[in-house]
């Protein structure tokens, strides 16, 4: 039996879709900013004008979220396939741009949809540390934003976020009121070659920075919210 949404190549958005995330997103802002009082450090670090990957820190559920209130771009997601589960779940997210991960095996599928992301000319948030992790150290991150920044040349935008795993955190299932700060870094430039093959060790080495930047970005980003809240 094949995986929930395998099979899915992604395609470019159509007006409709990016008017529908767009709205979406509006919809965030306006449910998150008196729940979770969210504040967004770094929003001028974005790059104007070009792809790149988004590589936030993963500590709940509701960081894809957060991540769409704090950049003011249409982007595309790597989903839990679990998603897919539900069919017309699984076509809305398709329609709004995103496409899903086996995240049991490497996913090279997903992985080739996240490239046709970035070639395409929209950002692609992808979690480094896969799945939601828990406690303050960021530890070793898969190589698959790195792999698709060096592949394209594209940079790759490291995100903290701190609060999250107050306003939901694991093994709830309801949002709770919380203070959430979201702390946007410098882009990682790939320091590879123009053209051609990129080398495995360069590949790891990007993702050694990247971890380095995200755990740095984490820290500030937890030491920004309030204490008791």
């Amino acid at each position: 039996m094949s995986a929930p949404g395998a099979g899915c190549v992604i395609r470019p958005i159509s007006r409709a879709g990016r008017v529908s995330y767009r709205l979406l997103r509006g919809l965030g802002v306006l449910l998150t900013t008196p729940f979770w009082r969210i504040r967004v450090v770094g929003r001028e670090r974005l790059p104007v004008g070009v792809p790149f990957v988004v590589a936030p820190v993963h500590r709940s559920y509701v960081d894809f979220l957060i991540v769409a209130v704090s950049v003011p771009r249409v982007m595309r997601y790597m989903v839990k396939n679990s998603i897919w589960r539900a069919p017309k779940v699984g076509r809305f997210v398709e329609f709004n741009g995103s496409f899903p991960v086996d995240r049991d095996q490497t996913d090279r599928e997903a992985l080739r949809n996240a490239e046709r992301a970035v070639q395409g000319g929209d950002p692609v948030v992808m979690f480094p540390e896969g799945r939601r992790k828990d406690g303050p150290v960021v530890e070793d991150l898969f190589d698959g934003p790195s792999f698709v920044a060096c592949r394209n040349r594209v940079p790759i935008v490291p995100i903290g976020i701190g609060g999250s795993d107050r306003a939901m955190p694991i093994g709830k299932k309801m949002v709770r009121p919380a203070h959430v700060r979201v702390v946007i870094g410098e882009p990682i430039y790939p320091d590879v070659p123009l053209q051609g093959r990129v080398p495995r060790r360069l590949v790891s080495e990007n993702t050694r920075r990247l971890r380095e930047r995200v755990q740095a970005l984490y820290d500030e980003a937890q030491a920004l919210v309030p204490e008791g809240r």
